[in-house]
C-alpha cells in the first residue's frame, strides 16, 4: 500500500480516534511534504520576506499549529484531515502578514535588498500569476477563506494539499468532469476577487 494513501490515512484516523499516539504522529508525518511545499510557494516571489523568517522556521510553525489542532478535534475522514491542515496553513501565513508588515510591523521600515529565490512550482492560474508579496498572499488566502464551501474544499485539496483532479475527484465522490468544473469556478471567482479589491 502506497505511503500516505487514502485507504492508509483512514486506518491511521481511526486509530487516532481510538486514542493511539502513534497515529497522530504518523498523519503529521504525512502533511509535512504538504506544509512544506505551501511554505516554499510562499516565499517564491518575495524575497524580501527571508530577511525575517526562514522557510524552516514557517514550516515549523504550521506544523506545530496542525498539531494542536489534532490535540483538540475528533478527526472524521481523510477529507476532514485535508481541510484541517489546510486551515492552521492559512492561519500562519495571515499572522505572519500581520506580525511583520501590519502597521506595527518592523519589516514595513526596513529596505530589503533582492534575494534570489530557488523555490518552483506551478501558477494557479493561466490569466493570472500567483500572488507577488505577501500582503497580496494574505488576500489570497482570505479569499479562499470565503470561498462557498464545496469550491473551498477543491481548492484546499488541489491548490494546498496537491493532490492531483483524479486524487480529488475521487476524495469528494465525485465525477472528475465535476471536480474541473469547480477548480474553474474557483479560479474565476479568485481572479475576479483579487482584481476588484486592487483596484479598489
Amino acid at each position: 500500500m502506497p505511503v500516505g494513501s487514502d485507504t492508509q490515512l483512514q486506518g491511521l484516523i481511526a486509530l487516532a480516534r481510538d486514542g493511539n499516539p502513534d497515529a497522530k504522529a504518523l498523519l503529521l508525518d504525512h502533511s509535512c511534504e504538504r506544509l512544506l511545499r505551501l511554505t516554499r510557494k510562499m516565499f517564491r516571489g518575495y524575497p524580501g520576506l527571508r530577511r525575517w523568517e526562514q522557510t524552516d522556521d514557517v514550516f515549523q510553525n504550521s506544523l506545530i499549529r496542525l498539531h494542536r489542532a489534532l490535540s483538540q478535534v475528533e478527526l472524521e475522514s481523510v477529507r476532514h484531515f485535508f481541510n484541517l491542515a489546510a486551515v492552521q496553513i492559512r492561519r500562519e501565513l495571515l499572522d505572519l502578514k500581520k506580525h511583520h508588515f501590519g502597521l506595527e510591523g518592523h519589516a514595513s521600515h526596513h529596505h530589503t535588498d533582492h534575494q534570489p529565490s530557488d523555490d518552483t512550482g506551478g501558477s494557479l492560474s493561466e490569466k493570472e500569476d500567483e500572488p507577488e508579496d505577501l500582503s497580496q498572499w494574505a488576500e489570497f488566502h482570505a479569499a479562499v477563506e470565503h470561498l462557498p464551501e464545496e469550491l473551498r474544499e477543491v481548492c484546499d485539496l488541489l491548490y494546498y494539499e496537491g493532490l492531483t483532479q483524479d486524487e480529488a475527484a475521487a476524495l469528494l465522490d465525485i465525477s472528475p468532469r465535476t471536480l474541473k468544473r469547480r477548480w474553474h469556478e474557483v479560479k474565476l471567482l479568485l481572479h475576479e476577487k483579487l482584481s476588484s479589491e486592487r483596484s479598489g
